[in-house]
C-alpha cells in the first residue's frame, strides 16, 4: 500500500517539493452534521490536537478568515506555526477548502486543507465518509520525523472527529428517550 505521506511537486510550479497527507474517516452521521464541524476552523481545536488555537478575524473580501496556531511536540521540542487561513471553497455539505492567505505582502509557503464528504457509502445511508487532505509546501514540517509527527496528528484528529460525532449521535439518541412512567 501507498504511504499516507506523499511528497509531490509544488502545485504552483516553483519546483519545490511539498507534502500531502490524506485521511479517510467514516463517521456515523449524515453529511450535514459532519460538515458543521469541518466547515468552521474554530471547531478544530475540539478534535484536532495539532490545532492549538483559532481566532476568526475580519476580512476585507467577505470570506471567512481565521488566524490559526498549529503546535506539535517532537520529543522534548515543540514546533509551532501561525497561519492566516481563508475559506476558498464552500459547498455545503459536500466540500470545503481552506488556504493560507497572509496579508503581510511577503511570499509564504502554501498550506491547503480540503474536506470532502460523501454520504451513505459505508454501513448505511446515515454514514458519511470524510476525506481530509492537507497539502503543505514549506520547510518547518519537512523531514521524515516531522512528517511522521504531522501525519500522526492528522490520524488522531480523524479518530477524534469520528468519536465526537458518534458521541453526539449517542447524546441525541439519549435525549430523545423519555420516561413516561409517572408512578
Amino acid at each position: 500500500p501507498e504511504p499516507p505521506i506523499a511528497p509531490t511537486r509544488d502545485v504552483e510550479g516553483s519546483g519545490r517539493d511539498h507534502m500531502e497527507i490524506e485521511r479517510h474517516v467514516a463517521v456515523p452521521c449524515p453529511p450535514e452534521r459532519a460538515f458543521a464541524l469541518v466547515d468552521d476552523l474554530s471547531t478544530y481545536p475540539a478534535w484536532m490536537d495539532l490545532v492549538h488555537a483559532v481566532d476568526e478575524v475580519a476580512s476585507s473580501d467577505r470570506r471567512r478568515t481565521w488566524d490559526v496556531e498549529l503546535q506539535a511536540q517532537v520529543g522534548p521540542f515543540a514546533r509551532s506555526k501561525r497561519l492566516r487561513m481563508v475559506r476558498t471553497v464552500h459547498d455545503p455539505p459536500h466540500r470545503v477548502v481552506f488556504e493560507r492567505a497572509e496579508v503581510d505582502g511577503r511570499r509564504h509557503s502554501p498550506w491547503v486543507l480540503a474536506a470532502t464528504l460523501v454520504p451513505g457509502t459505508v454501513h448505511d445511508a446515515a454514514d458519511t465518509v470524510i476525506t481530509m487532505t492537507l497539502t503543505y509546501g514549506g520547510n518547518l514540517w519537512t523531514g521524515a520525523v516531522l512528517q511522521r509527527v504531522l501525519d500522526d496528528h492528522v490520524e488522531r484528529g480523524a479518530n477524534a472527529l469520528s468519536t465526537l460525532l458518534a458521541d453526539a449521535d449517542t447524546d441525541t439518541d439519549t435525549d430523545t428517550d423519555t420516561d413516561t412512567d409517572t408512578d
